[in-house]
């Protein structure tokens, strides 16, 4: 028997050993999420509202950022499975001791007449040199607590990943609203590029009528003053349209530096068509919303969690086993080891783990109020959406027909002042409100994009966008 067990005890050692580093290679096989690089486009790039919130979901600094906080949740599910594999370990160690014989615990009675093996009260002895090469290993067969800890590790890891999801719609909603910002400075420029070129020709046009003795120097002055007041504007216009598009670079994470065109104005992306259903929205918004559905994936870990704290009250099994050589020194080397199997069983540790499990049913229950906190904020920010891109179309209808009528003005003052019937106070008069009215169309185009975009955010389709 005394033979069979160290062989058995090696070939054990061996299979252990043959099984961590099967395991430990499958590990070194599992892909590892990387970074994704961040590919800066060409100096000069047409862009369009989809365009740029699907490149600020991409390229990010908080998109880029959550995705690598789902790489370490990953990464800790690496760490949770190693509970379930062996440990190996091995050391040499040379010591030498003394020790009192009286602390062994054991008489010695002397044969009569003889002298005592060792002194009753006890004698120092030694030092005794040991030289041990050992290996050792652990493993853990049956874990029910580390195996929930692992699946606990996974929800939290598929948790992150959709926090990672949530985190890249909203910096693709951040990226939209610098986009219609921009268009809208953009429209700005180009209304107040034409109020400088009406009042060039007004200007022109009294400068002549002076000239031809039908005219008075009043008309050209106020004409002068007209124009000084749109070149004041179109400077403030175009510095406010370079900070916006300064703006979108940072939304995107783009060089400073890096010229956008914007592919889409406020004009060309109006459309007058009917509403969508709202119910088919609150029903699309509970299927794609990325945080309804982080918070469902939160909802899952916490109740994992739980399961894994409760799963630490079950029995465990796990084999220990060492290997080795012993002796006084190198030259005698005896081979010795120790095996066993222990089974745990968690009795009592003063209602520690029952308070984790009560905290634990708080986390659950406090995720599952915020799910249907969302789910309400979900239909509230739909509907929301709808009354603004409604009353955005009512406003862009009668801002257009004003501006109409504002163009109309303007044309009739003029052709009076060419005439010679009047002065140019009634052109200025009618410039001041075409410029005010293309303004107001400006605004109720840059109210009608912005709805639409809260509309796709309310509904989870940001990245959808054309």
């Amino acid at each position: 028997m005394t033979k069979i067990l160290p062989s058995m005890t090696r070939r054990l050692f061996a299979a252990v050993a043959t099984i961590a580093t099967a395991s430990s290679f499958a590990l070194a096989q599992t892909p590892v999420t990387a970074p994704t690089p961040v590919l800066f486009p060409p100096a000069v790039i047409p862009l369009t509202l989809g365009d740029a919130a699907r490149l600020a979901a991409r390229q990010s600094a908080i998109s880029r950022g959550a995705r690598l906080r789902a790489d370490e949740a990953v990464a800790r599910v690496r760490q949770r499975k190693s509970d379930l594999l062996p440990t190996i370990s091995s050391y040499v160690q040379e010591a030498g001791r003394t020790f009192n014989t009286s602390t062994l615990g054991i008489d010695f009675p002397a044969t009569p007449g003889q002298p005592a093996l060792f002194d009753p009260q006890g004698q120092i002895e030694g030092p005794v040199n040991t030289l041990d090469f050992r290996g050792q290993v652990r493993q853990s067969l049956f874990d029910f607590g580390a195996l929930g800890r692992v699946r606990s590790a996974q929800a939290e890891a598929r948790s992150s990943s959709a926090d990672a999801d949530a985190t890249a719609e909203q910096a693709a909603n951040i990226a939209t609203n610098a986009y219609v910002r921009a268009m809208r400075a953009d429209a700005d420029l180009r209304a107040r590029q034409a109020d400088t070129v009406l009042a060039t020709e007004l200007l022109s046009i009294a400068q002549s009528q002076l000239q031809a003795g039908t005219g008075v120097g009043l008309d050209v002055t106020r004409a002068k003053s007209q124009l000084a007041n749109t070149r004041a504007a179109l400077i403030a216009s175009r510095n406010a349209r370079d900070h916006a598009h300064l703006d979108l670079l940072r939304a995107l994470a783009l060089p400073v530096g890096t010229d956008i065109v914007l592919a889409d104005s406020l004009s060309t992306a109006t459309d007058n068509g009917t509403l969508p259903d709202e119910t088919a929205l609150v029903a699309q918004a509970m299927r794609n919303r990325p945080d309804l559905l982080a918070e469902d994936e939160r909802i899952r870990a916490a109740e994992q969690g739980l399961s894994a704290i409760k799963a630490e009250r079950l029995p465990s099994l796990g084999l220990v086993a060492d290997d080795g050589v012993i002796g006084k020194n190198g030259a005698k080397m005896l081979n010795t080891y120790t095996w066993g199997l222990q089974v745990t069983l968690p009795i009592f540790d003063g209602f520690r783990r029952e308070a984790r499990v009560q905290e634990q049913q708080s986390v659950v229950k406090a995720a599952e109020i915020r799910r249907r906190d969302l789910e309400q904020q979900a239909q509230v920010d739909v509907r929301g959406a709808l009354i603004d891109l409604s009353g955005a179309r009512e406003q862009l209808g009668a801002a257009t027909e004003r501006l109409s009528l504002a163009e109309q003005e303007v044309v009739q003052a003029r052709d009076r002042f060419n005439a010679g019937v009047a002065g140019n106070a009634d052109v200025v008069n009618a410039s001041l409100a075409l410029t005010s009215s293309r303004t107001l169309v400006n605004d109720a185009e840059t109210l009608y994009q912005l709805a639409r975009v809260s509309l796709a955010r309310a509904t989870g389709s940001v990245t959808t966008l054309k």
